[in-house]
């Protein structure tokens, strides 16, 4: 063991939706545990953490293979690439397919070898030419081993290597009470007699995106009458994001527009440790974004969630409580309001097998591709050397700043390079301006 491993993780860190900052966090904190169940000290491995998109979203921009030289000197100074979680098989409307089938690409033409690690899985569909990019490149021989959090039913008719290794796991993000212990606020250090419920809102237009028949006025109306109906019921609810901007925005649009009260919201969620300290101090939790879901049920706090997209549906079903999932077909305050009271009467059994998973199949092939001496921690073990995580310090909270506003900035302007967005922009504008002539 003396040559230092150099493992390079891959995240969608660099979102400002803080529930994939909470896996990274995770995911070093486990890949960190196996090293050392394998018997590796800090001195004989590092790990570099990166966003996943980082290598080639400029080469996608100008198609430019320069773009590419990063990559490829990255891979001559690591010895394992590790996904973790991030949503690399989004084909959809997102092209985060492209740069994971080019990266593995990359990988297989250095034989560097990749473990794909608790990943989001959009549908397979053999008919979509985006969707056969992904299953081709995951079968290429560098790949040791792929697991998924939600639908492993596609991940079987994606694979075609008998070697390749496949399971369903649970997302890091289980690990969030254990990792982020320094973060937690304790129920008892609360004042309020009241239980407290946080409404975690998603953007204006993400039903419509994801193929849902639910536009904002009708999101705006779920989330007041639902609160309404909370308080009238004497519980002390919150209204909070995990931090993207389209959210925030939603949010903040309902306040100036819509008569939402300021002070029962919370805006600027930045950090890993922003989203589990609110997460980990309500007694119940509506969420449409997946990751506040998972946060909770490390805690044991009871949750509903609003499907809005396939993957909400996968995790409850996947923890047993795909009861507590509403399709947007059947939202009304009143369901979602007796769904999660009944959701708090039962409570929520969180089963130490299934937060395991996703630490067994990397112990597995971490050792495969590395070696190593030592038996699979049990979860006594690993919760025991798990490493707490410390918070984010001042230079990478300003790290994640910008990146937020350099999306925020990113999505205006690509807002208005449609033409006829544009004129749609320009139409009170014009109407301004006749005013005034006249």
């Amino acid at each position: 063991m003396a040559e230092k491993k150099r493992i390079l993780l891959l995240t969608n860190r660099d979102s400002d939706n803080t529930g994939d900052q909470v896996m990274e966090v995770c995911d070093i904190a486990l890949v960190s545990a196996v090293m050392k169940n394998l018997g590796y000290t800090k001195n004989d491995y590092e790990i570099s953490s990166r966003g996943a998109a980082a290598f080639t979203k400029t080469f996608f921009h100008t198609g430019d293979e320069n773009y590419l030289n990063k990559a490829k000197d990255t891979l001559k100074e690591t010895d394992l690439v590790i996904y973790g979680g991030a949503p690399l098989f989004n084909y959809t409307y997102q092209k985060f397919y492209e740069r994971t089938a080019l990266f593995i690409d990359i990988c297989q033409q250095q034989n560097v070898p990749v473990i794909i690690s608790a990943v989001g899985i959009e549908y397979f569909d053999e008919t979509n030419p985006k969707c056969l990019r992904i299953k081709n490149a995951i079968n290429q021989p560098v790949v040791k081993m792929v697991t998924t959090r939600d639908d492993y039913a596609s991940l079987q008719k994606m694979k075609e290597r008998e070697d390749l290794i496949i399971a369903p796991v649970a997302d890091a993000a289980v690990f969030s009470k254990e990792v982020f212990s320094k973060f937690e606020i304790k129920k008892e250090e609360q004042t309020e007699e009241k239980k407290k419920i946080g409404l975690f809102v998603l953007r204006a237009h993400g039903f419509k995106d994801n193929g849902y028949d639910f536009d904002f006025k009708a999101a705006i109306k779920l989330w007041k009458e639902t609160k309404k109906t909370l308080e009238e019921k004497g519980y002390d609810v919150w209204l909070l994001t995990s931090g993207h901007f389209g959210d925030e925005a939603f949010l903040d649009r309902m306040i100036r527009s819509h008569g939402l009260e300021k002070k029962k919201c919370i805006f600027n969620i930045n950090t890993p440790e922003d989203m589990v300290r609110e997460t980990s101090g309500f007694d119940g939790v509506i969420s449409c974004r997946l990751h506040p879901s998972i946060v909770s049920y490390s805690y044991g706090i009871p949750t509903v969630g609003i499907e809005w997209n396939m993957k909400v549906r996968g995790f409850y079903h996947t923890i047993g409580y795909e009861n507590r999932v509403i399709a947007a077909k059947d939202l009304s305050s009143n369901t979602v309001v007796s769904t999660l009271e009944k959701a708090m009467e039962e409570g929520v059994k969180v089963e130490a097998s299934f937060k395991m998973s996703v630490y067994e199949t990397l112990f597995q092939g971490i050792k495969t591709v590395f070696g190593g001496e030592g038996e699979c921690y049990d979860y006594e073990m690993l919760c025991e050397n798990l490493e707490p995580f410390e918070g984010t310090d001042e230079e990478e909270q300003q790290l994640k700043l910008r990146r937020k506003f350099r999306r925020i900035y990113e999505n205006y302007n690509n807002k208005y390079t449609d033409a006829s967005e544009f004129a749609e922009f320009l139409k009170p504008i014009k109407w301004l301006y006749q005013r005034l002539k006249r």
